[in-house]
């Protein structure tokens, strides 16, 4: 087997797995999926989600975050690590997208990257989410599980992300790395990945095919 028939044959197998699938981070507007992203790094969504609720209480429109006080946003996103950058990047962020663009979530690439805080991975699940367009979010689980898989070979998020670009269809990209969460989540963990419960074994360069 190729690697692309391998890649397909993943795609398909997680599908079976998770036939629904969608972001693990929660949100009601397209400006709380970004901020919350940011959030994540370094931290799980989990935790990004439990904060969340009482930050988009306190802090309920972009507004609101433009004109928050620093001190006050910190003690809120604590618990989400390097909270006193990540307050300064969402107070930023929430002033460059009222400025910039009236307050709405910018859809290209490159208007992302503009944004505070916003680097590729967090680009490109705006556009996989929120406007449905082709994306690979190269997170964690994405690096790791493709590596394993035997489908990339670099830890490199950049690298990653255009690998599998030339390997996943465009119309399943999204959904294909937010099942990748899912499952290395739950089977292909980090330090204990559960090989024998894996449905994805015979498929699999680390332990599978070769």
């Amino acid at each position: 087997m190729d690697i692309q028939a391998r890649a397909l044959a993943i795609v398909e197998k997680l599908k079976e797995i998770y036939p629904e699938t969608d972001c693990s981070l929660e949100y009601k507007e397209p400006w709380q999926l970004l901020f919350s992203a940011r959030l994540a790094a370094q931290c799980t969504d989990e935790r990004v989600n439990q904060v969340a609720v009482p930050l988009y209480a306190k802090y309920p429109t972009l507004e609101a975050f433009a004109n928050a006080d620093l001190d006050e946003l910190e003690a809120i996103i604590r618990p989400t690590g390097f909270f006193r950058i990540k307050a300064r990047d969402l107070k930023h962020a929430a002033i460059w997208l009222l400025s910039k663009f009236g307050g709405q979530v910018p859809h290209t690439m490159d208007e992302l990257l503009e944004i505070p805080g916003a680097g590729r991975k967090v680009a490109n699940l705006m556009l996989g989410d929120i406007y449905k367009q082709p994306a690979i979010v190269a997170d964690t689980h994405c690096i790791r599980l493709s590596n394993r898989f035997g489908l990339c070979d670099s830890k490199d998020p950049k690298k990653v992300e255009f690998r599998l670009k030339k390997l996943i269809p465009p119309e399943e990209q999204n959904d294909f790395c937010h099942r990748l969460v899912w499952y290395g989540r739950a089977v292909c963990t980090a330090r204990s990945p559960k090989c024998h419960d894996c449905e994805l074994f015979a498929l699999c360069a680390r332990v599978g095919v070769k």
